[in-house]
């Protein structure tokens, strides 16, 4: 039985650079293979998180639905009660009848971004547990640990690379995959389908289903490598200069209503100590903040940070449509000191926060999670195909743990000068601005280059035996 089915009839001008294509697209899909499949794997899971996060943490996330309504300063209290130790830092009241609320503390020993949530039943203002919000987002024990399986594989820090290499080559193995797939499709139509289908091998088989595959997944593979990357740690910082610069990035909310001299007792008096702020207050702060159109189900009163700085309310629903608005209101005055409003970020800032929602799952609600359960299968898919396609270029006696020849070196040569040119000056400019891309491809050039000069050796070396 054949072990290459890669066609033979390709025009000339296409076999020039399908060569090299092919050698990068291999080399690529073996190398990152592993580091896709285990994104795919832990997205999947992660995608899956909202419902079994309901449904662990049903006791403090739910509550019957009551018919009176505790105020939002008693449930403060209870919750203070319940863990003085901690410092308020914020409150989300019950989005939904039957929701809970979360009074979020700030304590020593967390985490960085993490926040004690102490959940209140808003009509009887019990304590119904306590857990650990993670992130804006408020994730859950459950979901955190996923989420950073999938972004770290809870290494931490040093683990975050894994997944950046994921999403620095991913959109390369599908483009090269693209391309490849159009050449192979042209070269078919030169043959008889029929002849074709006949001599067609388990490889070919395997090859074919790998592309129709790629194809299906393309979109969603070049959207999660572009939204993975905004938050990466170094491609992730290149983005946020880039939309720096350019004028993208998310507005901050900026207080400019506030009297720099408020609390003077009178122009030759030192300004008297600002007083801190009041849990008592955070009725009249949400009351201030839905009368300036803070109007979403879901929202965060986030306490001053200091004693005189105003409160933030913000909207923090991610669903659509995107409702992320914020006001800073004056503590004694209630007064709206400052807001910023979705509708008028920039464009740009706006489809990465859509774009980072939907690779989270939570855009659209279930529709967005089973686009990414399929995604994930998809890549899955693709990872094992791929790897079964270099099992199957094995030599045909080959027996054990023997994998199939690389695509031979010298590719570049058969390719027009030009074209090589473009790739170098592309790949250099795509590696600066994504750097772990750069450097492994870098290093995969220097150890194939030595390879090949260890093999050239050792080729000469027998040669000069057998004449010997």
């Amino acid at each position: 039985m054949a072990t290459q089915t890669e066609p033979t009839t390709s025009p000339p001008r296409a076999s020039a650079w399908r060569g090299l294509f092919l050698r990068l697209h291999f080399y690529a899909g073996v190398l990152v293979g592993p580091f896709v499949l285990i994104a795919a794997l832990t997205g999947v899971l992660y995608a899956a998180t909202p419902q079994m996060e309901s449904w662990v943490y049903s006791d403090q996330l739910r509550v019957p639905v009551g018919l009176s309504h505790a105020s939002l300063s008693d449930q403060v209290k209870a919750a203070q009660a319940a863990n003085p130790g901690g410092e308020l830092v914020a409150v989300r009241p019950a989005p939904e009848p039957g929701d809970t609320t979360r009074v979020l503390f700030a304590e020593t020993g967390l985490g960085e971004s993490e926040r004690r949530a102490i959940f209140v039943d808003p009509a009887t203002a019990q304590v119904r547990g306590d857990l650990v919000a993670y992130g804006s987002s408020g994730a859950l024990p459950l979901r955190t640990t996923l989420d950073q399986l999938h972004r770290n594989l809870l290494l931490g820090e040093p683990g975050r690379l894994y997944s950046e290499l994921a999403a620095s080559w991913l959109w390369v193995v599908a483009l090269g995959g693209l391309v490849l797939w159009v050449s192979r499709r042209r070269a078919r139509r030169n043959e008889k389908a029929e002849k074709a289908a006949k001599t067609e091998s388990a490889r070919g088989k395997s090859v074919r289903r790998h592309g129709t595959v790629g194809l299906w997944v393309l979109l969603g593979a070049l959207f999660l490598s572009a939204t993975g990357l905004t938050w990466s740690a170094y491609a992730g910082e290149n983005v946020s200069v880039l939309r720096e610069s350019l004028g993208w990035a998310t507005p901050a909310l900026k207080v400019t209503g506030a009297d720099e001299h408020a609390g003077h007792a009178g122009h030759g008096e030192a300004p008297a100590a600002p007083a801190p702020a009041r849990p008592e207050s955070v009725d009249a702060m949400l009351a201030s903040a839905r009368a300036a159109g803070i109007d979403a189900a879901s929202v965060e009163i986030g306490l001053p940070t200091k004693p005189g700085a105003p409160w933030q309310v913000a909207e923090v629903e991610r669903g659509w449509p995107t409702q992320v608005d914020a006001v800073a209101v004056d503590g004694t005055t209630g007064q709206i000191l400052g807001e910023v409003r979705f509708a008028d970020y920039p464009l740009m800032a706006k489809l990465a926060r859509w774009g980072i929602d939907a690779h989270m799952g939570v855009l659209f609600g279930w529709p967005n999670q089973i686009a990414l359960l399929l995604l994930g299968a998809g890549l899955v898919t693709l990872v094992v195909l791929g790897y079964r396609m270099w099992w199957q270029r094995r030599p045909t006696r080959a027996t054990g743990l023997t994998f199939g020849r690389p695509i031979p070196r010298g590719q570049w040569r058969k390719a027009p000068p030009a074209l090589v040119a473009g790739l170098l000056v592309l790949a250099a400019a795509i590696g600066w601005f994504v750097p772990l891309f750069g450097i492994s491809l870098l290093a995969f050039l220097v150890i194939d280059l030595l390879l090949g000069l260890r093999s050239g050796r050792q080729s000469k070396a027998d040669s000069a035996d057998v004449t010997g």
